[in-house]
């Protein structure tokens, strides 16, 4: 029996999302609810309560009678993700170290993603190539097997997203780097070294997110 179809309101919700995230609907752009209803077909009803989810996640700001703009980060914001996914994710290798049974298997899942990663980049699909980067990195502090810190990094997925996206769009010669770059956040936790990887971890991040010399 066929799955039923997601209800319109759901519909109008992912897809718009997903065009803030990507990129395609840049910091800044005002749209409205009918440029998404007759993208899906709907009425401008369900695309209204989409907007209204997306606005209290503060990624569109509604403009009565004119529509939505796209909230752009905001400024100091990816300083904040990027200091906070780096205390994290290294908090995650210093604990999963302390169990040397869970490395390989950590190490193993870590090099799975980047795989899948890798064929995407081969395909060109650069939305897919930021998806599993998300997901290389939220599964770094899943193998540390603390889980507060597990569900307060999956709230920063979206943000990780968009800043990929933002990170890659203009520089897609940047993923092969960040191929690498993965391969090597790898090999130091497989080696046991967490000072190897804080270093690689903080050079990783500002190299594909800040401009300019790290910190």
């Amino acid at each position: 029996m066929p799955a039923e179809p997601a209800p319109a309101a759901d519909r109008a919700y992912a897809v718009t999302k997903e065009l803030v995230l990507t990129g395609e609907l840049p910091g800044g752009h005002l749209f409205s609810e009918g440029d998404i209803a007759a993208r899906l077909c709907i009425s401008r009803t369900p695309v209204r309560e989409a907007f209204l989810r997306l606005q209290a996640e503060d990624l569109l700001r509604l403009i009565p009678k004119r529509g939505a703009v796209v909230v752009p980060v905001p400024p100091g914001e990816a300083d904040d993700v990027l200091d906070a996914r780096e205390a994290l994710e290294t908090a995650a290798v210093r604990r999963l170290l302390r169990h040397p049974d869970l490395v390989a298997p950590a190490v193993a899942e870590l090099r799975g993603i980047l795989e899948t990663q890798r064929e995407h980049a081969a395909s060109g699909d650069l939305r897919a190539v930021a998806e599993a980067d998300e997901a290389f990195h939220r599964a770094i502090v899943a193998a540390g097997r603390n889980t507060l810190t597990t569900r307060f990094y999956a709230t920063l997925a979206d943000r990780q997203r968009r800043m990929s996206m933002h990170a890659l769009g203009p520089k897609p010669e940047q993923v092969a780097v960040v191929l690498r770059e993965h391969a090597a956040l790898a090999d130091v936790i497989e080696a046991g070294d967490a000072a190897g990887f804080a270093d690689a971890l903080r050079a990783h991040l500002d190299g594909t997110h800040r401009p300019g010399p790290p910190r």
